[in-house]
This record gives structure tokens, C-alpha cells and sequence, in this order.
């Protein structure tokens, strides 16, 4: 463990060498990243200004909403420094055969084609969601206890764990595809769902992909439990609130189980370019 550690720390150094060595396109991802955000913000504020809360009865007013959002920034934002850029470009080892070069690493493949890159201008969304979380608690006037406090950021790496998990998939599905240039595309109109409440999908259409981006591709977990959390601590509104975390441990489990499956299947599949 203390060797993997080692490697993780030396690979993010390389990556800041890298990134410190062109200052003016860091600062310019950087702020690019932070832009992005901040228009979806002021979007959600021009929201609020004509509705009390996002969806009829559903709870999620104006700063619990906020939360909602500082917790998808804190969970996006460590996906795509870590996990993002690698697994884009697994699909180009694959066909180009570099994939090779790894294998033969003494040390575990997805380990390191999942780390070999780190996106450190992804970084100022991260203490962007930490600001927004804590202007929003104030907001509130609501001090999370100890238990939150632990609980939070546990779940806050489960939701990274889940969304990881179908990136790995995704990507080492390019073994069996030859090419696969819509990896992004395909990963953001999933995880597109998971940016609002849960309780906004209902209905004829709204329940059944709530039921299946909950239980079979567990994406709208990875953010909702964690906001729950600070949101309805204090006054479940049912069953389901005791009962969606406890599943969040287990779909995490299972996602990342599933997850290196299909990787090490892929890797078994997997024919060098130059074979």
C-alpha cells in the first residue's frame, strides 16, 4: 500500500511540474473551469427568483438546493482531476498499442492508467463547492453535528467511487470497440440526471428512470445521499431516507466490483498493436 502511495504522490507531482511549466494555460483552464460553474449558478438563482423550490413539494429550497449543488461540484470536481483525462485517453492506449507499456509496469494496470494523469486546474471548483457549501449552511443557520460532519465526506468519496466505476467500464470498453471517441459525450448525458434532486423525477416517464439510475446504474446516489445527509438529517422525511444510505455502501461496493470485472476482462481480451 505505502509503495502505491508513493507512486500516486510522485505521478500528481509530475503532473503540477507539468502544469506549472505552462502557468498561463493552468490559469486558463482554471478559470474556464470556475466560469463554467459560476453561470450555472447564476442560472439557478435567476430559477429562484421566479419559484420557491425546485419541484412541487419536494423540500429542496433555495440553500438546501445550494447544498445539493456545492456537493455535485466537491464530487465532479474530484473525478475529473483524478479519473476524468485518464480514462479519455484509455481508449487511444488501447488502439494505439502504448496500453503495452503499462502492462508490463510491476505494479496493478488500472491503478495506474487511472492515476497516471492528474487535472490539477480542476482543483478551484473543488474549493468553489466548499464555499457554496458553507455559504449555505450560514445561509440556513445550521451547524452539522459531528456524525454529519464524518458521515459527509464518506459519502462524498462513495459518489466519487460510483461515478468512477462507469468511467472504468466505459473506457475499457474500447477493447471490444475498437475506438471510442464518445466516451464524454456518453459519460455526461448519464451523469447529467444526478445534477438534480431525485425527487424531481416522477410521473409516467420520471419514476421508472429514477428507479433504474438509483438500482441498476446507481448514478443518482452519488450526489443525493451525501446532500440528504446535511438536508434531512434532522427530520427523515421516510423510510427511504434511513434506507438510501445504507445502499449507497453497497452500490459503491458492487460498482467497483463490477467495474474491475469488466477491466480485467477487457485487459484479457486485450491484443497489442504490435502482435
Amino acid at each position: 500500500m505505502k509503495s502505491y502511495i508513493r507512486v500516486f504522490l510522485t505521478l500528481a507531482r509530475n503532473s503540477f511540474v507539468r502544469d506549472m511549466t505552462f502557468r498561463a494555460n493552468f490559469i486558463i483552464d482554471l478559470v474556464t473551469w470556475m466560469a463554467w460553474m459560476l453561470m450555472n449558478l447564476l442560472f439557478y438563482i435567476l430559477i429562484f427568483r421566479y419559484t420557491p423550490e425546485i419541484g412541487v413539494g419536494t423540500g429542496w429550497e433555495k440553500y438546501p438546493f445550494f447544498i445539493f449543488v456545492a456537493t455535485s461540484l466537491l464530487v465532479n470536481s474530484v473525478v475529473e482531476m483524478f479519473f476524468m483525462m485518464n480514462m479519455d485517453e484509455l481508449s487511444e492506449l488501447i488502439r494505439t498499442g502504448a496500453l503495452d507499456f503499462a502492462l508490463v509496469k510491476p505494479i496493478d494496470t488500472q491503478f495506474l492508467v487511472s492515476l497516471t494523469k492528474t487535472d490539477w486546474s480542476a482543483m478551484g471548483n473543488f474549493f468553489l463547492g466548499l464555499f457554496l457549501l458553507g455559504y449555505s449552511l450560514l445561509k440556513l443557520g445550521y451547524a452539522p453535528q459531528f456524525w454529519e460532519l464524518a458521515l459527509y465526506p464518506v459519502y462524498i468519496v462513495c459518489g466519487v467511487a460510483i461515478y468512477y466505476s462507469l468511467m472504468v467500464a466505459m473506457a475499457a470498453a474500447s477493447v471490444w470497440l475498437g475506438r471510442n471517441l464518445t466516451l464524454m459525450d456518453f459519460w455526461f448525458s448519464v451523469t447529467m440526471f444526478s445534477r438534480y434532486p431525485m425527487e424531481i423525477y416522477q410521473g409516467r416517464l420520471g419514476a421508472p428512470l429514477r428507479r433504474g439510475l438509483t438500482f441498476v446504474v446507481p448514478v443518482l446516489v452519488a450526489v443525493n445521499v451525501p446532500a440528504r445527509l446535511l438536508v434531512r438529517s434532522l427530520s427523515p422525511q421516510s423510510f427511504a431516507d434511513w434506507l438510501l444510505p445504507i445502499f449507497t455502501i453497497f452500490a459503491t461496493l458492487a460498482s467497483l466490483g463490477i467495474a474491475r470485472w469488466i477491466f480485467q476482462r477487457a485487459i484479457t481480451s486485450y491484443r497489442s498493436a504490435s502482435s
